[in-house]
């Protein structure tokens, strides 16, 4: 089996949910804090080509609201590519990828369905 990383920051409070939901499941993964590591155009590109920008970008967080009007406005695929590089606060957390497969928010019950409970 593929090992799963998680993208976030390390003080979220729903990363730290998921990452306890892994540890409690004894669930192996590596943790990429885009706070201090960045993260890269071709990964955000990849999951922006996979999941839609809509379900990336987290326009309801703080760091988005805080952007300038005319930063949030008239968003398509590269505009908000683009956001979420300049600020990567603004990705919804966590991304978990294992595999080919990638999961955005934490919910249990959809880490149960990926793991196997």
């Amino acid at each position: 089996m593929a090992t799963a990383t998680l993208y976030g920051i390390r003080n979220c409070d729903t990363m730290k949910k998921a990452r306890a939901w892994l540890d409690g499941h004894g669930v192996a993964y590596a943790f990429h804090d885009y706070k201090t590591a960045g993260i890269d155009r071709g990964r955000v590109e990849g999951w922006v080509g996979k999941l839609g920008w809509e379900a990336l970008l987290n326009r309801a967080g703080t760091t988005f609201r805080k952007l300038p009007e005319a930063e949030k406005g008239a968003l398509d695929a590269a505009k908000a590519i683009g956001l979420m590089l300049a600020h990567p606060s603004a990705i919804r957390r966590p991304v978990l990828e294992r595999g080919g497969e990638i999961l955005v928010g934490f919910k249990p019950d959809i880490y149960e369905k990926a793991f196997g409970g």
